[in-house]
């Protein structure tokens, strides 16, 4: 058909009719055509989602596998709170430092992650190596231009002091002699400055624990110190202005009381990588899980500081769940029994702390006996009654004080 006589067809009206039954058939060829070539575009971009899914998915999982060299320092870290000793030498034989002692007081000056008793531990042993490392260790501190007490304050906070007084005695005497070094001139000699910082010690304990009902008075901390700087004495307004900064600011000795989220994770009753399903939106993704003081922790990486989400384990129970309605296997999940919003809480897209609103928590384990195994230990975890627990051993602590007053 030529140009003109569709020309003259379209201006009339276009009918099949007009058309010969050859050119019906070309037709009819040319749009089942069609209909073949637009399902196969509708595959094809089925086809590329569902790769697009598959690719971030394996990308999260990539980017969750904890790297080899992260996953050594975290069990090192972990051994070093536990036995500081084994701790580095782990970290050395893996090649995660070097054995010298400036490359291991680095490590402990960084600090992250380490319990700073355990700091307080190592520094303070008498063996050689150790005995560079806290040199080493005292060395990266700046004291240039700073009095005594700001300090003190400064080396104080770095490691917790430990209770042994040979240790102490080596760690106050690598202090003298740094802070000497970096402000010639203002005592006489190191051991003015030791005796002074201890002194100061002495005196931030005798001000605020309350167990000493005789507080000193200035006059008092200036006649201690009589003659500690070579026979003489040290200036009067010094000694005011020290004893005027302690008893205003006492030292912030750090604890290690649980506070410190790594020291609340370095020994775990059970840790590891679930599939955690979301709430809003029934995805997976994959967390790693600490299980610790009757409370569950979860993370993105296993190097985050702090978790994603707390769940604590009040008033909740644990069941496992058939796979046909989870639709992943190996499945357990936290509930509170009926529609009420389990207390825990989570870390939003934009940082800040919200309250969670599942009803129910679920998630998957990687085999049988990890889902078995995890089921078990939030059992035991699982607190039923926390306020009651609490009110009793504030009672039992309080008989004790009272039996040992009388």
């Amino acid at each position: 058909m030529t140009s003109a006589m569709v020309e003259h067809k379209h201006g009339e009206g276009f009918s099949l009719e007009d058309l010969t039954p050859e050119e019906q058939q070309l037709l009819s060829t040319i749009r089942e055509k069609k209909r073949q070539l637009l399902e196969e575009i509708q595959e094809l971009k089925k086809e590329i989602d569902d790769v697009t899914t598959e690719l971030e998915g394996i990308d999260m999982v990539e980017e969750s596998k904890p790297d080899p060299k992260t996953k050594q320092i975290s069990i090192g870290k972990k051994k070093f709170n536990m036995d500081p000793k084994k701790g580095i030498e782990y970290l050395i034989e893996h090649s995660l430092l070097q054995d010298t002692a400036d490359d291991v007081a680095r490590f402990l000056f960084q600090g992250e992650g380490l319990n700073k008793t355990a700091i307080g531990d190592y520094l303070g042993e008498r063996n050689e190596f150790n005995v560079e490392v806290l040199k080493a260790f005292v060395t990266l501190h700046e004291f240039s231009d700073m009095i005594l007490v700001q300090a003190l304050r400064q080396f104080l906070w770095s490691f917790r002091l430990p209770g042994e007084a040979q240790k102490i005695d080596r760690m106050m005497e690598c202090f003298a002699e740094r802070y000497c070094d970096m402000n010639q001139g203002v005592f006489t000699s190191t051991d003015t400055c030791y005796v002074l910082s201890f002194a100061i010690i002495m005196l931030n304990t005798s001000l605020h624990n309350p167990s000493v009902k005789d507080k000193p008075t200035a006059e008092r901390f200036i006649q201690m110190n009589r003659g500690i700087n070579d026979g003489g004495d040290l200036p009067e307004d010094l000694l005011i202005s020290l004893y005027d900064n302690i008893k205003k600011e006492p030292f912030k000795i750090p604890e290690d009381d649980g506070n410190d989220l790594m020291h609340t994770f370095f020994n775990p009753v059970k840790e590891g990588w679930l599939w955690k399903q979301g709430g809003r939106y029934k995805n997976w993704k994959r967390r790693w899980f600490i299980l610790n003081d009757n409370c569950l922790y979860y993370f993105q990486y296993t190097t985050d500081k702090e978790p994603k989400g707390i769940i604590p384990l009040e008033n909740i129970q644990v069941r496992e769940v058939p796979q046909d309605k989870a639709n992943k296997p190996n499945c357990f999940e936290l509930y509170s029994g009926g529609n009420d919003i389990i207390k825990a809480c989570k870390v939003d897209g934009d940082g800040k702390v919200v309250e969670g609103r599942h009803t129910v928590y679920r998630m998957s384990a990687s085999n049988t006996e990890e889902k078995e195994e995890w089921i078990r230990c939030i059992k035991m975890s699982i607190n039923d009654n926390p306020f009651y627990d609490m009110l009793a051993a504030r009672r039992k602590n309080a008989t004790g004080t009272i039996s040992s007053r009388k």
